[in-house]
């Protein structure tokens, strides 16, 4: 009997303890008191791993610094960040789990097709989500909750025809669409419109899909034959190099000019970059500027990725930032709903919220979600971006 006694106090003992330790892990102090859930997703793996990669790592960038300095009472964030592939379908999934997680606020996806296939979800539960890559106008159009920090399709492609053409860089140009590709075919159209008016020949255009995107040689010998001086690229890197290299293999030498598709191009891994030479694009953001904040952010960056980031990473890094400053001005608090944080990002970004950080100075919001800010023109000389004249 004694026995016994012994060993159920034993065993209170061991509940009360273990009862205790539980107590303080659900409450986890003062620090998941303070914290709030962000999520996003993007392909980690796959054809487009570098694109969520980059997304991911820029993202956790901000999240470290914010957390680091942090005070005992100020906010800090804790982000999931899933492989949806840049599939629809494994999008939806993600918002799925990020939900059942507790997700407070989203850096939605990293892909335009994947952004294509949740905004509605994140606008319908009222959850605020501010994508850093996905471009389509229908990712925000009609979503009060849906934002955008990368410049729409539209906005490249009038920018690329109106540089083009007020630097007299050609007068005929051809142009390579991916017709499967909202990306593409969103800042195509917006270039081809703008080309008129600017006075731009489009003398050839190559349509092609993500499934015979291995042999351009029709493409660069109607270019060719038609004296396109310049060629047009509202690509990805991968096609942009494919391209470019069947021009260099045809003895045709044209200006290249793409969007920000392209950033990644120069870190290849195999590829001979000297053949990007004089290549032309535009994008708000170059790992190579000397500017305090991004020689600390590419520091940062390559010692988390092991790489150096591109306008996808910079523009995640700001998503992020852009979030928590405008959580910090409207006051907000970590146990607060995903609803109740949503409406009042909303509106703390239409109430004359302005940021500056990478990728634009003074940001700001339009009443459909849209950033506000300049593109820049950069081109490759001797291996490296510097900004175009």
């Amino acid at each position: 009997m004694k026995k016994l006694l012994v060993v159920l106090l034993s065993v209170l003992m061991l509940m009360t303890l273990c009862a205790c330790g539980s107590d303080k892990e659900a409450g986890d102090d003062s620090v998941d008191s303070n914290t709030i859930k962000i999520g996003g997703s993007g392909p980690t793996t796959g054809e487009y791993a570098q694109y969520g990669l980059a997304v991911q790592y820029g993202a956790q960038v901000a999240v470290n610094e914010i957390n680091e300095k942090a005070g005992e009472d100020g906010l800090k964030l804790e982000l999931k960040f899933l492989d949806d592939k840049g599939d629809g379908e494994e999008a939806s999934k993600a918002y799925a789990q990020l939900t059942d997680w507790g997700m407070q606020v989203s850096m939605l996806c990293t892909t335009t097709g994947s952004s294509l296939a949740v905004a509605d979800s994140y606008n319908d539960a009222g959850v605020f989500a501010m994508t850093p890559s996905g471009s389509a106008e229908d990712i925000i159009a009609g979503k009060d909750y849906v934002y955008r920090m990368c410049f729409a399709d539209p906005q490249q492609g009038t920018a690329a025809a109106d540089y083009i053409a007020e630097h007299k860089l050609a007068t005929k140009v051809a142009a390579f669409v991916q017709s499967d590709s909202d990306y593409s075919v969103g800042v195509y159209d917006a270039f081809v419109k703008e080309a008129a008016v600017k006075g731009l020949e489009i003398v050839s255009t190559y349509s092609f899909t993500s499934d015979n995107a291995t042999d351009f040689t029709t493409g660069v010998s109607d270019a060719q034959s038609k004296g396109a001086e310049l060629v047009f690229l509202p690509l990805y890197y991968e096609n942009d190099t494919k391209i470019v290299m069947a021009c260099k293999n045809a003895n045709y030498n044209p200006v290249f000019f793409g969007v920000d598709g392209f950033d990644g191009a120069l870190e290849q891994e195999g590829v001979d970059v000297s053949m990007f030479e004089g290549f032309y694009y535009l994008t708000p953001f170059a790992y190579t500027a000397t500017d305090d904040a991004t020689v600390s952010f590419v520091s940062k960056f390559n010692a988390l990725a092991g790489n150096n980031p591109n306008q996808f990473a910079a523009d995640a890094y700001d998503v992020v930032y852009a979030i928590y400053n405008a959580l910090v001005e409207a006051g907000a608090t970590a146990d607060m709903s995903a609803q109740d944080m949503g409406e009042l990002l909303c509106k703390t970004f239409q109430g004359g919220f302005t940021y500056s950080g990478l990728t634009g100075s003074n940001m700001t919001w339009n009443e459909n979600g849209a950033v506000v800010k300049a593109p820049l023109a950069f081109q490759v000389k001797d291996g490296k971006l510097t900004a175009a004249e």
